[in-house]
């Protein structure tokens, strides 16, 4: 099975990947501070890992648009979402039963930045911060997520020259 993550829209919220791993959707959200490209982290609840938004598609929205929901219920972001992914990275949730199945694999779409709200869904609950591709690549644990963290910063880097 082969998603189109830019047109395929959930049906339901828990949707397996060909692999068999939960999928999920992420934002890697991004803005342009005076010339330096920033990236937006946030804390997790549970365990307040260094971690960007994310969570499950949604019913009646495209996987992008899921992300860029994320963004907004984790962050407070508004933006604009891409339609392509810059990757995806696997993890394993560590904060549920271990009979559990807790693979997940999480599709990354870059959101550029517009605003942050003052009140939202989650705000309070979690820390936020701005910080260059190559300090949110050291502060997140998964391996990939880094790799994509890191290619992000890099990619932008060679567009601006």
């Amino acid at each position: 099975m082969h998603f189109d993550l830019a047109t395929t829209v959930a049906t339901d919220k828990r949707m397996r990947t060909p692999t068999g791993r939960w999928l999920q959707v992420g934002a890697l959200v991004w803005r342009d501070n005076s010339g330096r490209l920033e990236v937006l982290l946030i804390t997790s609840r549970g365990t307040g890992r260094w971690i960007i938004p994310k969570g499950w598609p949604q019913v009646g929205k495209t996987l992008p648009q899921a992300a860029l929901r994320e963004a907004y219920e984790e962050a407070g972001v508004r933006g604009t979402v891409a339609t392509r992914t810059v990757g995806s990275y696997p993890y394993e949730k560590s904060d549920i039963p271990h009979d559990t199945d807790s693979a997940f694999i999480v599709d990354v779409f870059p959101v550029h930045f517009s605003h942050q709200e003052q009140d939202y869904p989650e705000y309070g609950e979690r820390r936020a911060e701005w910080m260059s591709p190559e300090e949110a690549a050291a502060r997140v644990d998964e391996p990939e997520l880094k790799t994509i963290l890191r290619g992000f910063g890099m990619s932008s880097q060679m567009a601006a020259e």
